[in-house]
């Protein structure tokens, strides 16, 4: 990094906005070595104040974090609609990801425009309740009197950055987080406006400039620069620089499979959104709302806590002796999928143990990010190996489980704040002025056990009976 200022150490520091928490990282601009951290909670809602994530920004950042921090990202959760008045205040709490209410709006939208495959070809994507774009319709529909009062809508990462400059001015965003929106294309990098309008009933509110991936938002007045930030998974894949071939499947509180390309997607099916990444490229993306919470919610109905979920799981053999588990537990992401329930099949009184249960619960959340990854394959990723990360990877059942299910390589980056880590290095590539994000130390892999040619065949058997039951439940 020629380009960054030639002293002993150059900081930059990572924003993770996510649902649950704000996350902080410090790293060195050069070599992304990790320097210090900080945290703080958010509320456990689908709904929130965007005060509540500055408050906690505040919290995470108290005792001097920043001290000496030259330059500063913000990544954040995806999607998320926050509505402002003429004068920047917010109209209503921010709408999350998870919300689900518009749904039914995310149907109408799907059909006016002529179904899925005139979106897929306009922006990209088939919109879900999760898109900002049937918030805003729902909203339209709901609250007509707070609508009117909207002069702008902004994502939350692009309500933070804006904050960091002093809450003045045109409030900034990037093609990668924009592109979760519904109404900007990333095969063209513009907005679509009349989609915006379409949603708002007829309305069309001030969008944030998109600005290139490495351009800074401005300074805050301290004189740290602000990076352009992005969404989640890109600050993610941007911390993990995966190579072609490499499929990232990240295990939270949804589950998500994604990966760079070169090409944008269209996929008409809804099962993948052709979202833009944070670096100029693509970044198609399957997403399930079940992964972590399967896990949580079967060690809940069994009584116990998640290690000894693990422990249950690692004892049972692979394929849980048939017992399959569909675990919708929350709808699912996919536009035909958003009402189903989970559904428990294979059942027969040998099977019925408390460690088949659990296998069946690990294996039934990686039979979603399965789906995913043949979805994926079909849009312009190879994948050739899977980098594991997010909460649940963490279970040793998981990775034992994850090669047998997926059927390629998996590899277990060491446990990190991969989304603030993104943004930090998104930070110091807009510091240095350079053409391409600066090269940081890798971090060490745990590369599990290849799939034999038996796990090979028990994970197809494994996955057909996922299918089969989904088939028989949803079509």
């Amino acid at each position: 990094m020629s380009d960054l200022p030639d002293t002993d150490a150059v900081l930059v520091a990572g924003v993770d906005s996510s649902t649950q928490s704000t996350k902080v990282v410090v790293c060195d601009a050069r070599t992304g070595q990790l320097v210090r951290t900080g945290r703080a909670a958010h509320p456990d809602a689908t709904e929130v104040d965007p005060e509540v994530w500055w408050r906690a920004l505040d919290t995470a950042t108290a005792g001097g974090l920043l001290d000496g921090v030259r330059a500063l990202g913000v990544a954040g959760q995806q999607h998320g609609m926050v509505t402002l008045d003429e004068h920047g205040h917010v109209v209503r709490p921010a709408l999350l990801w998870n919300d689900t209410r518009s749904a039914p709006a995310a149907a109408d939208l799907t059909a006016e425009l002529g179904g899925p495959a005139a979106w897929a070809d306009a922006v990209g994507s088939v919109p879900v309740a999760s898109f900002t774009v049937t918030k805003l319709r729902w909203m339209a529909e709901h609250e007509p009197e707070l609508a009117d009062r909207v002069a702008r809508v902004v994502l939350p990462h692009d309500w933070l950055t804006w904050r960091l400059l002093g809450g003045t001015g045109a409030p900034t965003t990037d093609r990668g987080d924009a592109s979760g929106t519904g109404y900007f294309a990333p095969a063209t990098g513009e907005y679509r406006t009349d989609l915006l309008a379409r949603a708002f009933g007829g309305r069309t509110p001030d969008v944030p400039a998109v600005l290139d991936p490495a351009e800074p938002a401005g300074h805050t007045g301290d004189g740290v620069l602000v990076s352009a930030g992005t969404g989640d998974n890109m600050a993610a894949a941007l911390a993990l620089g995966a190579e072609a071939g490499d499929v990232v499947v990240s295990l939270g509180t949804s589950g998500t499979v994604f990966g760079t390309s070169p090409h944008p997607a269209r996929d008409p099916s809804g099962l993948v959104a052709g979202f833009a990444d944070a670096t100029g490229r693509f970044l198609p993306l399957a997403c399930t709302l079940n992964a972590a919470r399967v896990l949580t919610a079967t060690a809940a109905m069994l009584g116990v806590e998640l290690a000894e979920l693990d422990r249950l799981a690692l004892a049972a053999p692979a394929g849980a002796e048939g017992l399959t588990l569909l675990p919708y537990l929350d709808g699912e992401r996919t536009p035909n999928l958003p009402d189903a329930t989970g559904t428990l099949t294979g059942l027969r009184r040998a099977a019925m143990t408390p460690e088949n249960l659990a296998r069946a619960a690990v294996e039934g959340m990686l039979c979603g990010l399965a789906a995913g990854l043949e979805a994926v394959a079909r849009h312009g990723l190879e994948p050739r190996r899977v980098l594991l990360i997010g909460g649940a990877a963490r279970a040793e059942s998981v990775r034992a489980a994850a090669p047998v299910v997926f059927g390629v390589p998996v590899a277990v980056p060491e446990p990190a704040e991969h989304v603030a880590i993104g943004a930090a290095r998104q930070a110091a590539w807009a510091l240095s002025g350079a053409a391409e994000p600066p090269e940081w130390s890798a971090r060490s892999l745990r590369e599990l056990p290849e799939p034999t040619a038996g796990d090979a065949a028990e994970g197809e058997r494994i996955r057909q009976r996922h299918a089969e039951a989904r088939g028989r439940m949803h079509g």
